[in-house]
């Protein structure tokens, strides 16, 4: 049976393959990758597929498609242009069918992502395609990325998740994950980042989606981290006790190390992460990540790195009793589910009240009263504005608002952490060992 979920029997599609992977002891590994030529696209797929780990693909869109300017993405494939990710709204239908026919299946699902505030034309493309995994969400996908108004996105999540859902009676078993807990996330306090998954996963079964999964960005400090899986777990347990669920953790999302040494170091540590907490999925990041666009063979690369830090990773002893993220999401949760019944009614109440603010995020629907530091070696609130949280004084990370040097020093904390030559496994994880290809799945 799924975690959360009242239906023992065995369904296929995204979920399913993460609760084959959960029963076996394994760590799904994820690639975030897409390519603009079908062919290439399929070559990579085919790769990840092939990769000695346990795996899902995934089919990344380009930055003109997630932004809805559709003319542009097919104006580049008609001139040749090179994209960073895969148009699927530009490319004719049968084109992308063609490309997953005999790869993505129940063993091997592919999830389109995509970051757009409009995902009803990205959706319609993916299921013409045979495919119905993605992720996202009226906040996530709005707030960090562009000017879209909050009401707008979330009335298009809306009928983008309505839509998902109508297939289920057809024997379909579509899969959305939240993007809440990543977004911004190098600056934000977990508590807020939990929180907003667990919101936005709430908005999804309320439009009627069964299978779904909640997100959470690794930050700065590993014990933060495993706390912040822990009140994602358990808040998920509590609130979505009829979905079928899952938790995936990204790797790093701020500035990454420029080193190789570096960069593998921190992905191994995100994976010792994911498999030592209650995640069963993990998005993974490559040696290229602070310099290009990765190529196939990098992603395959960091998909096995991920795959065997994971297999080694030692026991963690359990989270237990309430810890400070905990308090805060649940406060957080608490409050949004008090504004409204209807979740996206809810959610745009909470950030017109300032109950929901996320710190240096610019959006004009985002009040823009909280702000936050890196104190201890954590990540805390300076200031938690108007949201329903209040910092005891003596876990307060200092006085004021921190500067501009402040900030740019806490974004390159975790460059400067891993790539420092003498950075010790103790600091920033395993060392030994060079990164093989090989190794059992």
């Amino acid at each position: 049976m799924a975690r959360g979920s009242s239906e023992p029997e065995r369904r296929s599609g995204f979920g399913s393959r993460v609760e084959a992977a959960r029963a076996a002891g394994r760590l799904v590994v994820q690639p975030r990758m897409g390519f603009e030529d079908p062919a290439t696209m399929r070559r990579g797929l085919t790769a990840v597929r092939d990769a000695p780990a346990t795996t899902v693909g995934t089919i990344t869109v380009d930055s003109y498609t997630r932004i809805g300017d559709h003319e542009a993405a097919r104006r580049a494939l008609r001139n040749g242009s090179r994209l960073n990710g895969y148009p699927i709204t530009a490319h004719a239908r049968d084109v992308t069918r063609e490309l997953v026919h005999g790869l993505a299946d129940q063993d091997f699902p592919v999830q389109v992502r995509h970051g757009s505030s409009d995902p009803e034309p990205i959706i319609a493309a993916m299921l013409a395609a045979g495919l119905d995994a993605t992720e996202g969400g009226p906040v996530s996908y709005c707030l960090p990325y562009g000017r879209t108004p909050l009401r707008d996105s979330v009335d298009r999540w809306a009928r983008a998740c309505e839509t998902l859902a109508g297939l289920q009676d057809s024997g379909r078993h579509p899969h959305v994950e939240t993007f809440g807990g990543c977004m911004l996330g190098q600056l934000c306090p977990p508590g807020l980042l939990v929180a907003l998954s667990v919101l936005e996963a709430l908005f999804f079964v309320q439009r009627g989606l069964r299978d779904v999964s909640l997100s959470y960005a690794q930050q700065i400090d590993p014990e933060q981290d495993r706390e912040a899986v822990a009140a994602l777990d358990r808040l998920a347990a509590r609130l979505l006790p009829t979905a079928r669920w899952h938790i995936v953790v990204y790797a790093y999302m701020g500035v990454y190390p420029r080193t190789r040494t570096g960069a593998l170091r921190l992905l191994r540590d995100a994976a010792e992460l994911a498999a030592g907490s209650a995640a069963d999925r993990l998005i993974v990041k490559t040696v290229a990540e602070a310099h290009r666009i990765p190529t196939i063979e990098e992603n395959v690369e960091a998909l096995v790195v991920a795959h065997d830090a994971a297999a080694r990773s030692p026991a963690f002893p359990p989270v237990t009793g309430d810890t400070e993220t905990y308090r805060e999401a649940l406060a957080l949760v608490e409050a949004v589910l008090e504004l409204h019944a209807d979740m996206g009614t809810a959610l745009r109440r909470a950030f017109a009240n300032g109950y929901l603010d996320v710190p240096y995020c610019l959006h004009p629907d985002n009040r823009g009263g909280t702000t936050s530091r890196i104190s201890g070696g954590r990540l805390r609130w300076a200031d938690t504005g108007a949201m329903p949280i209040r910092v005891p004084p003596a876990e307060r990370s200092g006085a004021g608002a921190p500067g501009s040097d402040e900030l740019l020093d806490a974004l390159s904390q975790m460059e400067r952490k891993y790539d420092a030559p003498a950075a010790s496994p103790a600091a920033g994880g395993p060392t030994s060992g060079s990164p093989t290809l090989g190794g059992s799945s």
